[in-house]
């Protein structure tokens, strides 16, 4: 689900939504929304987040669980379509951007330590060698 834009995922929720509250004649907790979609409850989260900040879906939360129901689903409508680079998959990519220059600077840093490390083993051997000379 993670190519699909808002206004598709949109759709997919209320539609899973609608579905679970039909088989089990009471609104669905978020769990089970994500479980239908198999998609991580982190992601369904945000995403109900984001509807619900749309006006589309409202969730009402008791002593266990927050279960979901369908406010106005032709607000859907009003998303724009296509592939919209939303916030969270906009902090992923700089996230991995930075992962990505971390990972460059930890291999260098340990490219330069292993560097280090071979001339001081090779300053050492000389001196050694240098000493055992001067003994002779």
């Amino acid at each position: 689900m993670n190519d699909l834009d808002l206004y598709r995922k949109a759709h997919l929720l209320v539609a899973a939504i609608r579905i679970l509250e039909y088989r089990r004649h009471s609104p669905p907790a978020i769990e089970t929304v994500c479980e239908l979609l198999e998609i991580s409850t982190e992601e369904g989260g945000f995403l109900f987040r984001k509807l619900e900040e749309c006006g589309i879906i409202e969730s009402v939360e008791n002593a266990q669980e927050i279960r979901l129901y369908i406010r106005d689903h032709l607000k859907i409508e009003e998303i724009p379509k296509g592939a919209a680079e939303t916030q969270l998959d906009k902090e992923l990519k700089n996230f991995q951007t930075s992962r990505k220059g971390l990972t460059q600077k930890v291999e260098s840093f340990q490219a330069a330590q292993a560097e280090k490390k071979k001339q001081m083993f090779a300053e050492l051997e000389k001196k050694l060698k240098t000493g055992f000379e001067k003994k002779s």
